[in-house]
């Protein structure tokens, strides 16, 4: 028993020597602040930890561009993926009608560009974007982003008298509407966005910059949804809108803070209507 304790206070001093030996030898190695095999660095998985004088440890990724003592990091990565990002807005359209014309009173008899105002609070668009991706060009300050996803819009008639009639597109301005609840035209797109973004501050996680360019959507659904003292209907049909939507497309980036804005290089309607949509909100993203 005597020699087994013995035995185990030798070998417990010599690990003591052996690891004050150990430090000894580390703390000569100049101090370093960039990963790499240095005794004074600890690696586990993809995090660093920079063993520093007294207590004190700065813990890094290995994949960030950033080193100890900064306060964000930004990956070095060239392509970088956001996955499901939400646009919360407002949609109009910019009314170019011109009313007295045969085209645009055939299609809409009786009607005046007062017919059409919207309800600019209650006209909503939100977007649900599957995926959005970043592509360095030069140096991540030049990027090209892209992605795919759902415009979503509901366009609210200030006028409740608006009457959609499908097969064929008509539009009335029908008293027996004048006191219903709601009024709304509905139109959903598939949308691909393609845009080329500058990064000011391409060394932090949230900085400052701009993104302009260009989407098309596909219309994949329309219709127009009446609420009439609790009771809900709808009419779905294409309604002669436009099969395809073509838009001028920017994004802002301040900070946490991002804005975006859209507006068609044409009128939404194939027919009749010169009423080219536009909208902008605030993006919630990652």
């Amino acid at each position: 028993m005597k020699r087994i304790l013995t035995l185990s206070i030798i070998l417990c001093a010599t690990v003591m020597a052996f690891a004050q030996d150990t430090t000894g030898k580390q703390s000569n190695q100049p101090d370093t602040t960039k990963p790499g095999n240095k005794p004074d660095t600890i690696k586990v998985g993809g995090m660093i930890i920079v063993r520093k004088e007294g207590d004190h440890n700065e813990i890094w990724h290995e994949n960030h561009n950033h080193y100890p003592g900064s306060h964000k990091y930004y990956s070095s990565s060239n392509l970088t993926t956001n996955w499901v990002i939400l646009d919360i807005g407002f949609s109009n359209y910019n009314d170019k009608t011109n009313y007295s014309s045969q085209e645009a009173q055939s299609f809409a008899p009786s009607s005046t560009k007062d017919n059409f105002n919207l309800r600019t609070w209650q006209s909503r668009n939100i977007n649900i974007w599957l995926f959005m991706q970043r592509l360095n060009l030069i140096k991540h300050v030049v990027n090209l982003k892209y992605g795919f996803g759902l415009e979503l819009n509901n366009y609210f008639y200030d006028d409740q008298r608006v009457h959609i009639y499908k097969n064929p597109t008509v539009i009335m301005i029908d008293t027996a509407y004048a006191h219903l609840d709601k009024n709304k035209l509905a139109a959903d797109y598939l949308t691909v966005p393609l845009m080329l973004n500058f990064n000011f501050t391409p060394h932090e996680e949230r900085g400052f910059g701009i993104s302009l360019g260009m989407s098309a959507g596909f219309l994949y659904s329309s219709r127009q949804k009446i609420k009439d003292d609790g009771d809900v209907s709808k009419t779905h049909g294409d309604f002669n809108l436009s099969e395809w939507k073509l838009s001028y497309i920017g994004e802002l980036l301040l900070g946490p803070v991002k804005l975006y804005g859209s507006y068609a290089t044409k009128s939404m309607w194939s027919k009749g209507l010169d009423q080219a949509p536009y909208t902008v909100g605030i993006r919630l993203s990652y």
